[in-house]
């Protein structure tokens, strides 16, 4: 009888594929072989050519629930077989070739019914996976995904786990991490003694699935504040991890989409809107109305909400900015000054990931953070692109390489300010290039002289593009949403380095991947201090005052004087008197209202002047829209927003409601985008916009601009797959390096 090769590309490996594909063959009485390759899976079939294709069909009609098939070939092997039976064979190395990786997922609901299960064997164990679920991309060091390729490799399978691994009826049939409480992992403390610690308001450090977490009573005000005074010196929220969605429904209001997202398998942070009044103290998310809300996703996480417990803060275990902890020496080292007592366990964790975070709008979940859960699963370009690697931002960094029609987006790195980033960032590029079998050829980066990626960048032999900031904001946006002609762009966020010198940041681009000019921004403002007017918003609000009224300005500073005596304001009008970079922010914008109306008026962390202008915003339905102006005699053209400043000034010094202000002010920027993309339609024919920064993190301002822009006949595009903020940045920067490689450009 003939033999026919069937080749499948995708996730496909750590999935449970071959298992699957095991039963099947054996169901439709077919003989043959199934193996892994650096290449994906390939199937060997003894029988005729409709009967593969009849297999290669319901392959792909019943796959397990983790498997995504990229491309499936059937093939004539060319001679007769003779196979006996049907085999899982040891995996065959292809030189040169890459399969997909899949990432971590949340413990299923078959483990977790045995953990609790007093008559099974795994009952209270910390460690149960299967198939279907538990760890895959922190534990790979290498493809083939077999178990001597990951961080089980020094635990040797008891006879029980060996037994079910070689079972194909069995759930952890060829599941690389089985393992139980005779032969795996082991937790350095009894569980019923942490939760003792925690009910005692102690702080843990927890090593969890892709590094440390640290841990504390949600509800315990003291333990919030101690928490905060230790680590973060900052006013940015903490996640909570919470019982399960019933207990999250109790404290929060969860939409069904929402909800839908907190039990996926991925199991991100998802953003919530608090119910009032809240329980929690506010030294767990100062100033929010919504906060960040995980379920339990690993058995050990769920042990802890076995007793009492209903929701911990679960923040990641590391100093501010550096990158989360993953060894337990290391964790004793830097974290011990942190935290009261540790649950360490001896699993290793190869490749470092943080939490994802994500907030659903319009019934889809929106990338805020994209790591445990989603990297590194691939975007699919729809075409080929040359082998690129975008290097990413300053703030929030990821790196993007690109291969084949795929892009592969690192977990979070963080901020590019430290060596500890710089060494991560290092390592998982090592990693993933290793996995992917990705060759660059072509580098793209910011064109901020001093950012460390851009060094980084320039310090490599490879040749290397400058991508301007912005319109890597919306290459990325038109990459994830397979967008291939010129579009309108509308990018705005808090900085980045213009072609002109000057700081960007309130951009209207037509753009494709190769080029893009600049049409419209919002007018230049003086940026006193540099960087550090991005911590202070009183600098933003005494420049936008002093653009909006002149000379004048002094007799309306007093807004803001409250927040600084005179000797800082002396100098500050010294540093006006220079000549200092210009910016068109729209996060300098952001942070001018909020400090205007006393919403903040120093940022502790970044955006939190804008997010904190979202919640008062909330709290308003204001149909108030002010006047501004689009100047269209300079090129590029201008949008004033001095008209803007004045009114909101006269409103906060006759009293009036800060919410209702802010509420005004975002519905304001609605009417500025769609107000310009009108014009640049009129001028270029284009009909298809594209939005893309972190400012369209803000819900509140999408529900303002999106109806106005479908109204009026646009296609909008969005952020879904990635995020909007300055995590997607590198995903455009491969994408315009790789097109401009392609084209010559």
């Amino acid at each position: 009888m003939a033999c026919w090769r069937i080749v499948v590309r995708g996730t496909v490996q750590g999935v449970g594929f071959r298992p699957f594909v095991k039963r099947l063959a054996d169901r439709q009485g077919l003989a043959g072989v199934v193996y892994n390759t650096g290449d994906g899976v390939v199937i060997e079939l003894q029988c005729a050519e409709d009967a593969a294709h009849d297999f290669a069909a319901a392959m792909k009609r019943e796959k397990p629930p983790l498997a995504a098939i990229a491309e499936c070939r059937i093939e004539s092997n060319g001679h007769n077989g003779s196979f006996q039976g049907f085999v899982i064979e040891a995996s065959r190395p292809v030189q040169g070739a890459f399969t997909l990786v899949s990432p971590d997922i949340a413990v299923c609901a078959q483990c977790l019914a045995e953990m609790r299960d007093p008559s099974d064997r795994r009952f209270g164990y910390a460690f149960t996976n299967c198939t279907n679920c538990g760890p895959r991309y922190t534990i790979i060091r290498q493809t083939p995904y077999d178990r001597a390729n990951t961080t089980m490799a020094s635990f040797v399978m008891c006879a029980g786990c060996e037994s079910e691994y070689r079972d194909s009826g069995n759930r952890r049939f060829h599941a690389e991490p089985t393992a139980c409480a005779v032969c795996g992992p082991a937790l350095s403390e009894r569980i019923e003694t942490v939760v003792a610690a925690l009910a005692r308001d102690e702080i843990v450090a927890i090593k969890g699935l892709g590094g440390f977490q640290l841990a504390c009573n949600a509800f315990s005000e003291s333990a919030c504040i101690r928490l905060r005074e230790r680590k973060r010196k900052n006013r940015k929220p903490f996640a909570l991890m919470m019982r399960d969605a019933q207990t999250a429904e109790k404290y929060c209001e969860v939409r069904q989409d929402e909800r839908e997202l907190l039990e996926s398998r991925a199991a991100p942070i998802v953003l919530l809107e608090l119910r009032r009044p809240s329980p929690f103290p506010d030294a767990v998310a100062p100033g929010l109305d919504r906060i960040g809300v995980m379920l339990p996703y690993t058995p050990m996480h769920h042990q802890l909400f076995e007793g009492r417990l209903e929701c911990l803060v679960m923040t990641s275990g590391n100093f501010t900015e550096e990158p989360i902890v993953i060894d337990n020496a290391e964790a004793r080292a830097k974290l011990t000054p942190l935290v009261d007592c540790f649950l360490l366990h001896n699993r290793d964790i190869f490749m470092r990931a943080d939490d994802s975070v994500a907030r659903c709008y319009e019934g889809v979940p929106r990338m805020i953070r994209r790591a445990r859960g989603y990297a590194p699963k691939p975007i699919d370009l729809g075409v080929e692109f040359q082998e690129a690697l975008g290097v990413g931002a300053e703030l929030k960094n990821t790196f993007c390489l690109t291969k084949s029609h795929y892009a592969i987006l690192s977990q979070h790195i963080g901020d590019f300010e430290n060596l500890e980033t710089h060494v991560f960032f290092e390592e998982t590029l090592r990693n993933l290039a290793g996995v992917y079998r990705a060759s660059p050829k072509i580098l793209g980066h910011d064109l901020h002289p001093d950012y460390l990626s851009t060094r980084w960048a320039l310090n490599h032999a490879l040749p290397k593009v400058g991508v301007q900031h912005h319109h890597a904001h919306i290459a990325a946006c038109m990459a994830e949403n397979g967008l291939r002609k010129a579009v309108i762009g509308i990018a705005w966020d808090g900085t980045g380095y213009g072609a002109d010198g000057q700081i960007w940041g309130g951009e209207f681009l037509i753009c494709d991947f190769t080029g893009f000019r600049r049409a419209a921004h919002l007018r230049y403002i003086p940026l006193v201090g540099g960087d550090r007017a991005s911590r202070e918003g009183r600098r933003a609000a005494a420049a936008h005052l002093f653009d909006a009224f002149g000379n004048d300005y002094a007799s309306v500073v007093k807004l803001v004087r409250h927040a600084a005596n005179d000797a800082w304001w002396r100098v500050f009008d010294q540093m006006l008197a220079r000549p200092p970079v210009r910016t068109s922010s729209a996060g300098r914008l952001f942070d001018a209202v909020a400090a205007l109306t006393g919403v903040c008026v120093e940022s502790t962390f970044e955006g939190e002047a804008a997010m904190l202008l979202e919640a008062a915003a909330s709290n308003s339905d204001s149909d108030e829209v002010y006047p501004f102006s689009i100047d269209a005699e300079t090129s590029p053209w201008t949008v004033d927003t001095r008209a803007i400043i004045r009114n909101i000034a006269h409103q906060c010094m006759a009293g009036h409601n800060r919410a209702a202000i802010a509420q005004a002010f975002h519905r304001t920027l609605g009417h500025i985008m769609r107000t310009l993309s009108v014009k640049m339609r009129e001028e270029t024919g284009l009909n298809t916009v594209c939005l893309s920064g972190g400012t369209f993190q803000n819900v509140t301002l999408l529900s303002h601009v999106l109806p106005l822009l479908r109204a009026d006949g646009f296609e909008v595009y969005q952020h879904s797959l990635v995020p909007a903020n300055d995590g997607g940045v590198s995903l455009g920067q491969a994408v315009i390096a790789a097109a401009r490689l392609q084209t010559g450009s």
